[in-house]
């Protein structure tokens, strides 16, 4: 199982500690005032920048305003780092907890590609601070231990390969394993792109590792674990792409999802403000 907690870049970026502590009811009524305002200041910086003197971004700013606060030397380049201190300052002390999204799926099954590079690598690319993602690579497929394919999937014998090589490329790649997925489900030939998109995401690791990997034990005992997952669902799976998030699955959390899981992730996270979710908001 591959959890990815948005820590290839969004996590690994230096977050600027809070100089401001409000406490008491004076934070339920300022938080989201505060949030806003500074937004807003922000945005009046980089729009309008005859508006305050040396206060507008350096002409090095070459960031747009959603990343300005990511890490302290971004905000110093681009001459806001007092207001991403003040957008800070209006945080609760303890972070909330990020939405956890899981993904049942197939590797050559249509609308799971289409759903991979479309809804769901996108908006992990935009909001891996306050997301995590899950990939299960199984779907509709069922263990035949006896036969000498041990499994039979959906679309094929193909697929079946697809899908070990995905198990395979999330235990041995890790936090690149998601990029590398997503430049195979988005290529014209899934298995073909297996190769070069390793050697693209994670050059460290040696196309032979998983191919090994995919073609032997440990590639079965992967696709066993990803079988028990599946099976384990509650309510069980009736098509796939098969999304839970939090754990749980309804229709109408899948209807949303389906519709944008941008907005979806954006509107269930609990800190409301923050920033790349405002600036969607205030679009």
């Amino acid at each position: 199982m591959m959890r990815l907690i948005g820590r290839s870049f969004g996590r690994n970026s230096v977050e600027l500690s809070p100089l401001l502590h409000m406490r008491g009811p004076q934070i339920s009524n300022m938080k989201h005032f505060g949030a806003l305002s500074v937004f807003l200041l922000i945005c009046i910086l980089y729009i309008e920048p005859g508006v305050s003197g040396t206060s507008h971004p350096k002409p090095s700013c070459r960031y747009p305003p959603s990343q300005w606060c990511r890490s302290l030397e971004i905000a110093i380049s681009c001459n806001v780092q007092k207001q991403c201190m003040e957008l800070n300052a209006t945080r609760t002390n303890q972070a909330a907890p990020p939405v956890s999204v899981t993904l049942y799926y197939e590797s050559l099954c249509p609308d799971s590609r289409v759903f991979i590079t479309q809804q769901l690598f996108p908006t992990w690319t935009m909001l891996q601070d306050i997301m995590t993602v899950t990939l299960v690579p199984y779907g509709n497929a069922m263990e035949n231990p006896s036969a000498s394919s041990p499994f039979i999937c959906q679309h094929g014998e193909a697929e079946c390969r697809g899908n070990l090589i995905e198990a395979c490329m999330i235990h041995l790649t890790g936090p690149s394993a998601f990029q590398i997925i997503y430049c195979m489900e988005s290529a014209e030939n899934v298995l073909n792109a297996a190769q070069p998109c390793l050697q693209l995401y994670a050059p460290a690791v040696s196309w032979s590792s998983v191919d090994a990997c995919s073609r032997g034990g440990l590639g079965r005992q992967l696709m066993h674990a990803y079988a028990a997952m599946t099976r384990a669902l509650h309510p069980a799976h009736t098509h796939v792409p098969w999304l839970t998030v939090n754990g749980e699955y309804t229709e109408e959390n899948e209807d949303k999802v389906l519709s944008s899981l941008f907005h979806f992730v954006c509107r269930l996270y609990k800190v409301s403000y923050y920033l790349n979710c405002l600036i969607w908001l205030f679009a």
